[in-house]
């Protein structure tokens, strides 16, 4: 059949939303074609039929494209034609990707492509959140393996009122910006950021947002019983009993290496025991349950990877003690300094464990701003935050091959989290550049960034309305058991269940985001996660504070600054100049730059704040004309028999009489100055026609050279 179109239908946060099946996208394993007002998303699922051999990992590929037909643009720039996702694209792909990645059933290892594209966008319907909504919809149809149903959406706070997936306009004026992913019974992933809300409120903010995808859930089970097809069979990997049975006899080895402290140290003596358990696997196959056509050491990392993972967990849940004795909500020690790189505007190192982060601050004008053009317009942004994981920082012997996807989310919310204190481009109308280098990881490096950020920010002398700092959340459950752990290792991320980051002030949260290995968490363990990353938060705000509280009172030497002056709408022309010859040779003679808003603001920026108070004179006086009575410091540009015409300032001229150079009469005006020269001169009168009389004598007579 040509067409099986089959839709569904629901209100979702008082807007009809409407899932299409049937017509698009045939050969598909899954597809969903996503309609919210004049928005439109087309998802698609699918999954290989086999695995690659040797295969050991999960490979799920989320892509999500805007393309610009959908509002009728062409792209800008030389090429035409869409290409590498924008950092806004990936960080959509990975919000997708991170719940829906521990649903497949474990073992499931096919490779699985999810590509989601925006081909309608009527400026007011959000496409992100259709985005998620025909992924989860897309697998539900499908055939693949899945544990849902899932539901996305975004929440806002403005005027006091959580609003289901608002509008871009509406969440320009609100206090919190979610995006949520859920089941019917647990909330999967969070991301967003916040203006200093209260643990309570996010929390209340949180289950608003679950609320609705419950609903959105309901209508799943519906769609897939009524237009989706029998999921597929596969084959489960089985347990090898004898395996496990026999790691037994390395427990304590593993209990030794996980009290050593030290990351590298108890890494290699985890590999140690993983080379020796290859080789008493090699001397004895069939004891370990492992064929010949199966590799030794494949076999020996899984059974010493399952024995630290059941070993540690256990350890945490039943008493409490984690790598090295560390207590639960202990954090790490931290030593922090500012100032330590010399030419940068503002820099900082943060050290917390293992983990530690190098951060610079650049302060500069409107020629910094990040472009940005998307289906949403082009924007420019005065602020942002870069983040580099080299593989040094693990000491891993590869080759840096650029920013992935992982650095661009780590980096947005660091970002986010600072965001949120950055001053009111009115009182500091500066564009600002953070530079986070991760030096050394072992435990969130996203939450490190947030703290080098802050310090770097203070140290460059950027006026933080407040301190920024970040904590990373750990969880181990079995049933309902459970431990939340306070700045997580990688080992206690790598093997726990949740990876929590929370960042805020001494008065509240800036930003937040959760990701989960299970079928989600609940409200309990959401609260008392957030109460301890509350008091990790703290503790660190207080070993900052300890380096750098506030920001410096002044740039440091060399740092560009920006002053203003104020000039009428209608004097802008006359200030720029015909072809733009006036602005040019005041920026060119001063080596500023000035950039003048529509409002007539004038902006100018330079390193040292006499030229910039100089500049502002030149143009205060370019507009409003020299002050009667004023003493200026003139260049001689031409010499008459009756006097001198000399420079004021630039594009202002005025005469010197020869009645006006010395107290005695002056016969040859080349006796006293020449062409070039610099004098003192006095304005003594401007008349109807806005010609300039001024005095040498004045202020100091000349006298014959």
């Amino acid at each position: 059949m040509l067409n099986n179109k089959k839709e569904f239908t629901i209100n979702y946060g008082g807007k009809e939303v409407t899932l299409e099946t049937g017509r698009f996208a045939k050969q598909a394993d899954g597809s969903v074609f996503v309609t919210c007002g004049g928005t439109q998303v087309l998802v698609t699922v699918v999954s290989a039929h086999e695995v690659k051999e040797g295969q050991d990992f999960f490979p799920l590929m989320v892509d999500y494209k805007e393309k610009f037909p959908a509002v009728g643009k062409f792209l800008g720039g030389f090429m035409k034609r869409e290409g590498r996702p924008s950092n806004e694209e990936i960080l959509l792909m990975r919000m997708i990707d991170r719940p829906l990645r521990p649903l497949f059933p474990e073992g499931y290892l096919a490779e699985t492509i999810v590509m989601a594209q925006v081909l309608s966008y009527d400026g007011e319907n959000d496409p992100e959140v259709l985005a998620g909504l025909g992924t989860t919809a897309a697998l539900a149809v499908s055939d693949i393996p899945f544990n849902g149903p899932v539901g996305f959406c975004k929440v806002g706070k403005i005027d006091g009122k959580l609003v289901l997936n608002p509008t871009r306009e509406q969440m320009e004026n609100t206090d919190i910006e979610l995006v949520l992913a859920a089941s019917k019974n647990a909330i999967l992933m969070v991301e967003g950021e916040a203006n200093e809300v209260s643990e309570e409120e996010m929390m209340e903010a949180l289950k608003f947002g679950h609320e609705s995808i419950k609903e959105f859930c309901d209508l799943l089970e519906t769609m897939a019983k009524e237009a989706g097809k029998p999921k597929r069979d596969w084959d489960q990997p089985v347990a090898n009993e004898k395996l496990n049975e026999k790691m037994n006899d390395y427990k304590q080895d593993v209990l030794e290496a996980l009290k050593i402290n030290e990351k590298l140290q108890r890494s290699a003596a985890i590999k140690k025991l993983t080379k020796k358990v290859a080789g008493d696997i090699e001397a004895n196959r069939e004891a370990f349950g492992v064929s010949e056509n199966d590799s030794a050491g494949a076999a020996a990392y899984q059974g010493v990877d399952a024995l630290v993972y059941s070993i540690m967990r256990n350890d945490i849940l039943d008493n409490g003690n984690r790598i090295a004795g560390r207590a639960l909500t202990e954090v790490r020690e931290i030593e922090t300094e500012v100032s330590v790189l010399e030419k940068p505007h503002g820099s900082s190192l943060f050290t917390r464990g293992e983990t530690q982060v190098l951060a610079t601050a650049t302060v500069g004008g409107k020629e910094g701003e990040q472009m940005k053009d998307s289906i949403y317009g082009i924007s420019y942004e005065n602020f942002y935050l870069h983040y580099t994981f080299a593989p040094y920082s693990v000491g891993e012997a590869r080759g840096y091959r650029g920013v992935g996807r992982r650095e661009v989310g780590h980096g947005n919310l660091a970002e986010r989290a600072l965001k949120k204190m950055m001053p009111d481009a009115s009182e500091f109308p500066y564009t600002v550049r953070v530079n986070c280098e991760v030096t050394e990881s072992n435990g969130s490096s996203s939450m490190g960034s947030v703290c080098s950020g802050s310090m770097a920010l203070m140290d460059a002398g950027v006026p933080l309305k407040k301190p920024v700092a970040g904590v990373a959340m750990g969880l181990i459950k079995d049933g309902d058991k459970f431990q939340v752990l306070t700045d997580i290792l990688g080992d206690e991320d790598h093997l726990g269940d949740m990876d929590f980051k929370v960042a805020g002030t001494t008065d509240g949260i800036t930003a937040i985001q959760m990701d989960i290995k299970i079928e989600g968490i609940t409200n309990e363990i959401f609260s008392k996660a957030m109460a301890q990353a509350k008091e990790g938060r703290l503790h660190i705000l207080g070993e900052m504070a300890k380096t750098i509280s506030a920001a410096r009172p002044e740039f440091k030497e060399g740092v560009p600054q920006i002053k203003s002056t104020q000039i009428p709408k209608d004097k802008i022309g006359a200030l720029i100049g015909p072809g733009g010859k006036n602005i040019k040779a005041i920026q060119e003679e001063y080596n500023v730059s000035i950039e003048i808003t529509e409002e007539g603001m004038v902006k100018t920026l330079g390193t040292d704040p006499l030229v910039l108070d100089e500049v502002n004179n030149l143009i205060d006086m370019q507009i409003n004309g020299p002050k009667i009575d004023a003493v200026y410091n003139a260049k001689v540009v031409t010499i008459k028999e009756y006097g001198a015409f000399v420079d004021i300032a630039t594009g202002i001229s005025g005469l010197v009489h020869v009645s006006e150079f010395a107290d005695e009469r002056v016969q040859d005006v080349n006796e006293y100055v020449s062409e070039g020269d610099m004098i003192d001169v006095k304005v003594l009168e401007i008349d109807r026609f806005g010609k300039i009389k001024l005095s040498a004598k004045a202020v100091k007579p000349l006298t014959k050279k």
